[in-house]
């Protein structure tokens, strides 16, 4: 065995937990090196070549407001952009490209590559070293040994990867790569717990055999928003997208088939993701149903694959083929690559910390589908996290910890470390209790500054954001203070917008206020109104018009946060609480949590034991100030 180099920190996986991981690290001066089994999938959409979506564009921009890279390699790579929920209010609008896969790969790996402190790697890792209980390097499969203090997890689909077709299995990683097939032992051997889950894809379908005249045209928006804040250049739209529908000859194809499917033939022992069933799933589970929307995407200006998203299956290939062909447009469709679903290893994310270390194995940590997640920005988000940790903590810094309240990658991580997941976990935004505050558009105004103070975020973007919040304040007081007369023109507009017009002097903010009304419609009875950006402008209008609704979530949001404040020891054995349920102990002995906040929302865990542990921790800090706990 040979020692090549020693790092500070080794990244395991470049797919978008990885890159984001290794990313934050280098980027905050440690050196870092990152491991891929082929550099031809670093960043990879072996799913759909998409981001964003409905929650999970609020992930992206968040991702953008501390630092990280993905939305800037969405808005350098997308054919096509469009803001998803328009209908509903702003709390669920939600933006998603679709992009060029190849494209967005050699983006991030260019990103990699040109990263002071950052090196690349080609090799398979298959063990985690350690020198008396601490992490002290990882080695290749080759038996080459590299030298690290903190290693980062983010392994995908790879770990023990297994693909199903039909009655066909065989050990692989996604896209036909090579499965990592001897690191799960080193893992388990370090006392990690780990799981199966299963993922599946749709298959792709060669465009000139889609007839798309009998398909619905799906066209981006004609006004794009960026999911970098710090994107100022105009951007458009290279393609459309289709949408088609499955039918009854459809189903019946599925069904009569339904047992040679992976999933159904017992040959799966992994659990799938809830909220992206396979069109097997939907088909059984959903009978009442006519018909499913599938969604026909171009995966790249320079190919002529196209991603049938909606339609994963683990059915053979000639069945695929079959059902296939029963969708209108798709009469001689041919199958470029056939849909297949891959089991893999993952973690219980219950192990982890807040910072996603493992809390029994010091500067371990593990990011991305590996803690049970599904989704590339799922997994982004929390390389960034576990990459930013990792960093600090090294240098003996703060760790970055980001509550429910402050975002939706607080909401994500709180959710896996306190209550783990029992199939591949999605980010929804029903997930996040405080959903009106931590919307997609405020993202920067909320995260930014923890970005800057990690050290991700220059001294210019940061100096910007801060004169961004003056003018949003300003003008939201100013808007407050003008008061509006009664006038033809006015009343006419106001009729014309379907609200009452009105007879005598109010205030501008009022006006906002109505459903009907918006801040920039009334531009012009505002003779005062200086000039501001959109985004400027947006935040106004959404400051005045759900004012009330704001303030109410904020204040939960302070109830929430002074039972965090309410600390926990990780020493404490929760047997030993009088009064505490069996039930309760049982599961707050296994998550450890750090707060009385964390502990209520551990399932199992009710607002009776909550009072238990206040009226507990209250005489054991009573007992502590006086010398000594009963």
């Amino acid at each position: 065995m040979c020692n090549i180099a020693d790092f500070d920190i080794a990244v395991i996986g470049a797919g978008h937990a990885g890159c984001e991981a290794a990313l934050a690290a280098a980027r905050l001066g440690l050196k870092t090196v990152i491991f891929s089994i082929s550099l031809d999938a670093v960043a990879n959409m072996p799913c759909n070549p998409s981001i964003g979506g409905t929650a999970k564009g609020h992930l992206v921009r968040e991702i953008d407001a501390l630092g990280g890279e993905m939305g800037k390699a969405a808005d350098a790579t997308f054919l096509q952009s469009r803001m998803l929920n328009k209908g509903k209010g702003p709390a669920v609008h939600s933006l998603r490209v679709q992009s060029d896969r190849t494209r967005y790969h050699l983006y991030m790996k260019r990103a990699l590559e040109q990263t002071e402190n950052l090196y690349l790697k080609q090799d398979e890792i298959v063990e985690i070293i350690t020198d008396e209980g601490k992490i002290s390097g990882v080695r290749s499969k080759l038996g080459t040994a590299y030298g690290a203090k903190a290693v980062i997890i983010a392994s995908g689909t790879y770990l023990k990867g297994k693909v199903f077709v039909g009655n066909v299995s065989y050990e692989s990683g996604p896209d036909s790569m090579l499965p990592a097939k001897g690191l799960s032992a080193s893992l388990e051997g370090l006392g990690v717990r780990l799981r199966r889950f299963k993922t599946g894809t749709p298959c792709r379908v060669h465009r000139r055999s889609i007839d798309f005249s009998k398909l619905e045209k799906q066209d981006g928006d004609e006004k794009i928003t960026p999911f970098s804040f710090e994107n100022d250049k105009p951007l458009e739209n290279k393609v459309s997208c289709y949408i088609g529908y499955t039918n009854e000859r459809t189903h019946k194809v599925i069904l009569d088939n339904i047992n040679r499917s992976a999933m159904y033939s017992g040959q799966i022992e992994g659990v799938g993701p809830r909220y992206c069933p396979s069109i097997e799933d939907k088909v059984k589970r959903f009978s009442d149903k006519s018909r499913h929307q599938l969604f026909i995407e171009p995966m790249g200006l320079d190919t002529e694959e196209c991603y049938v998203q909606g339609m994963s299956s683990s059915l053979p290939e000639e069945v695929q083929l079959e059902f296939m062909r029963t969708i209108e447009g798709l009469e001689r469709v041919e199958i470029m690559r056939n849909a297949y679903a891959i089991e893999y290893d993952c973690c219980d994310p219950t192990q982890l910390l807040p910072t996603l270390e493992f809390k029994s194995v010091p500067l371990l940590y593990g990011a991305g589908q590996f803690n049970g997640t599904s989704g590339y920005e799922e997994a982004a988000a929390q390389g960034l996290v576990a990459g930013v940790n990792a960093a600090l903590k090294l240098k003996g810094e703060e760790p970055l910890m980001l509550d429910r309240a402050s975002s939706y990658i607080g909401t994500l991580i709180d959710d896996l470390v306190t209550k783990g997941c029992s199939d591949p976990y999605r980010m929804l935004t029903s997930r996040s209790e405080y959903r009106l505050i931590l919307r997609q558009d405020n993202a920067d105004l909320r995260l930014t500054e923890t970005g800057y103070r990690a050290g991700l975020i220059s001294e210019d973007r940061y100096q910007r954001l801060l004169d961004k919040k003056v003018k949003i304040e300003a003008e939201t007081e100013r808007v407050k203070k003008v008061n509006i007369a009664p006038s033809d023109k006015l009343n006419e507009y106001l009729i014309s917008c379907g609200t009452e017009k009105i007879t005598t002097g109010t205030k501008l903010s009022r006006l906002i206020k109505r459903p009907q009304l918006s801040y920039r419609g009334l531009a012009e009875f505002d003779e005062q109104r200086p000039r501001l950006s959109d985004e400027i402008c947006e935040q106004v209008e959404l400051n005045i018009k759900y004012e009330g609704y704001i303030a109410i979530q904020n204040e939960q949001v302070e109830s929430m946060r002074r039972l965090e404040r309410k600390l926990l020891s990780a020493d404490t054995d929760y047997t030993q609480i009088r009064g505490l349920r069996l039930e309760a102990a049982e599961k707050l002995n296994k998550v450890k949590p750090l707060s009385v906040g964390q502990a209520s929302r551990i399932s199992g865990v009710n607002p009776a034991d909550v009072n238990v542990l206040l009226i507990w921790l209250k005489a054991y800090k009573k007992g502590e100030n006086n010398g000594g706990a009963d």
